[in-house]
């Protein structure tokens, strides 16, 4: 099949590759002409293990290619996948300008070429619009509105919502748990069942479902994560207040095969890009229903509030000592919002980092995969480590 991706972000970059490792024809497309530039030369934008390499090898087969090139790249393709961002505004609602930026240009291209891509009937030959993005139910909707504005030509719609870890993409695609199709007519659902269908040899399920539920399974898988990191957070302040041991609760509670042990690790709390955009989301869908989701209004308030907790910890340890931590040297051991990536984006990390150096202290922090994403953030007002044992030479206190 051939394949328009729009935006090399995470999901659009990681989804191309796999899908040119399978025999498909994909075009990668962005705006970022830096981005484009790297990309031809080989090179990954982000940080994921094997992307570089799968990258180079489909590029050298011909199957993957990268460009600014809107108009060449969405009038070849039989099938567009939207992979663009959806960050949250200020009221936690995604924001769907760059979708609907992306459905006009589309339609606009529609309109330019024939409409029609292939042989065989017109359901067959149409092209399909698929939005991977992660968003709020009702988008294809809207973006099906925009496309229209912009062509009377035939086309078709889908939703195929992303499960992709950082740090182990690759082996989430190509070996998925499940693919979830959203779509609105049978043909559709056929054409991308038979794109899908060699990653799931192994007899994981494609759920080929209504548009409006597949947009929502992205939410709703999400959200019951956060809200078991949240509930464990809980569940340990509670054990550090009584007494009780958290490692020993959460083994005798996780050996319950109804509750099992996934997400179920006390810490600093939930970031990235995913958990708490697409949990703010859902708490934004619910004011707007009429529907408030009041446990998930919880769940945000406790991850947030975790990061204050634990900085409190440090406050008393050294408050206590009559010091306090201006002066101090601080280390720390990661600061990407999880191991094996560079994202630093809402990574509970970068929050302790910042309240460190708002009381005084010096931070020497090792991650050295997330050095340059941090710069980006917090400049040279802490020092970068690449070998894990120099930030504590001369050290008061390290912080994993």
């Amino acid at each position: 099949m051939r394949i328009t991706m729009v935006g090399t972000g995470y999901v659009g970059l990681v989804t191309g590759t796999c899908l040119s490792n399978t025999g498909n024809d994909v075009t990668c497309l962005d705006i970022d002409q830096a981005k484009i530039d790297k990309l031809n030369h080989g090179v990954s934008p982000i940080y994921e293990p094997g992307l570089d390499e799968l990258i180079r090898r489909n590029a050298k087969a011909g199957r993957l290619q990268f460009t600014t090139d809107a108009v060449a790249a969405y009038r070849r393709a039989e099938a567009i996948f939207i992979c663009v961002g959806t960050p949250s505004d200020a009221q936690g609602c995604a924001d769907l300008k760059y979708v609907l930026e992306a459905a006009k240009q589309i339609g606009q291209a529609i309109e330019q070429g024939d409409g029609a891509t292939g042989s065989g009937p017109e359901d067959r030959r149409a092209k399909i619009v698929i939005v991977k993005s992660t968003v709020p139910v009702g988008t294809n909707a809207k973006v099906k509105a925009a496309i229209e504005s912009q062509t009377t030509k035939p086309f078709r719609m889908a939703s195929n919502p992303e499960f992709l870890k950082e740090g182990a993409a690759i082996n989430d695609f190509m070996k998925p748990d499940r693919v979830v199709l959203g779509v609105d007519d049978k043909p559709t659902g056929d054409r991308l069942r038979d794109l899908y269908e060699p990653f799931v040899r192994q007899g994981n399920p494609i759920f080929i479902m209504d548009i409006p539920s597949a947009e929502m399974v992205k939410y709703a898988a999400n959200a019951m994560l956060a809200t078991k990191i949240s509930f464990i957070n809980e569940i340990a302040n509670l054990c550090e207040a009584y007494g009780a041991d958290i490692d020993e609760v959460r083994r005798g509670m996780c050996s319950d095969g109804r509750i099992g042990n996934k997400f179920l690790y006390p810490g600093l709390g939930y970031g990235g890009s995913c958990f708490p955009k697409d949990v703010l989301a859902c708490i934004a869908m619910g004011d707007q229903s009429g529907s408030p989701a009041a446990l998930l209004q919880a769940v945000h308030a406790v991850n947030q509030k975790q990061r204050d907790t634990f900085m409190a910890k440090l406050d008393r340890h050294f408050n206590d000592a009559g010091q306090g931590l201006a002066g101090k040297r601080i280390a720390v051991w990661g600061i990407a919002f999880k191991p094996g990536t560079d994202d630093i984006r809402e990574a509970p990390a970068i929050t302790l980092i910042q309240h460190l150096l708002e009381r005084g202290a010096t931070v020497v922090a090792h991650d050295p995969v997330a050095h340059e994403t941090c710069r980006q953030v917090l400049g040279e007002s802490i020092t970068y480590a690449d070998e894990p044992y120099a930030p504590l030479d001369g050290a008061d206190a390290l912080v994993v």
